[in-house]
C-alpha cells in the first residue's frame, strides 16, 4: 500500500478533481480514508433521492470517505454550518473548496479499482480485480 496526502486550493471541484487525477494517473486509484477542509454551498446527494441539494453558506468538513477509480467515484461528507449542524451525504460534482481540502488516499498496490454496473443495485458499484505485474526494466533498457 501507499499513501498519498493533498491538498486541493480554493475554487477547486472536489469531486471533479479527484476524478480528473484518477483518469490521469492509474496510481492514484484508492480509498480516501481522511479528508478535512472546507466548501462553499455545498452539493449532496441523501439517500435514495434522484437529485442533489445545495447547502448554502460555507461549511466545514468534518469528514471525506470513499473510492476513486479511473471510472469514477463514490463519496460521502459530512459537513458542519456555522452553527455546528451536520448533515451527511453523497457528494456531488459542483462541491467547490472554499479555503483548502486536506486529504489522505491509500492506494492498494497490486490492486486495479473500478466501478460497474451491479444488476442487482443498478448502479455503478466498486469493483477490485489483481493489477498486472510491473516488471522492472532490463538492464541497459530506455525504461
Amino acid at each position: 500500500m501507499s499513501f498519498r496526502p493533498l491538498r486541493l486550493p480554493p475554487g477547486v471541484d472536489l469531486r471533479g478533481e479527484l476524478e480528473r487525477w484518477a483518469q490521469a494517473d492509474p496510481q492514484f486509484c484508492g480509498f480516501i480514508i481522511c479528508g478535512i477542509g472546507s466548501l462553499e454551498s455545498p452539493l449532496l446527494r441523501f439517500a435514495d433521492q434522484g437529485e442533489g441539494v445545495v447547502l448554502a453558506g460555507p461549511q466545514e468538513v468534518i469528514t471525506l470517505a470513499g473510492s476513486v477509480s479511473r471510472d469514477g467515484a463514490h463519496l460521502h461528507l459530512v459537513v458542519a454550518d456555522a452553527e455546528g449542524r451536520t448533515v451527511g451525504g453523497h457528494l456531488c460534482h459542483g462541491s467547490r473548496v472554499r479555503t483548502t481540502m486536506e486529504i489522505l488516499l491509500l492506494c492498494p498496490e497490486g490492486w486495479q479499482l473500478g466501478r460497474e454496473r451491479d444488476a442487482a443495485t443498478g448502479h455503478l458499484e466498486l469493483s477490485v480485480s489483481p493489477s498486472l505485474p510491473r516488471h522492472p526494466p532490463l538492464p541497459g533498457s530506455p525504461g
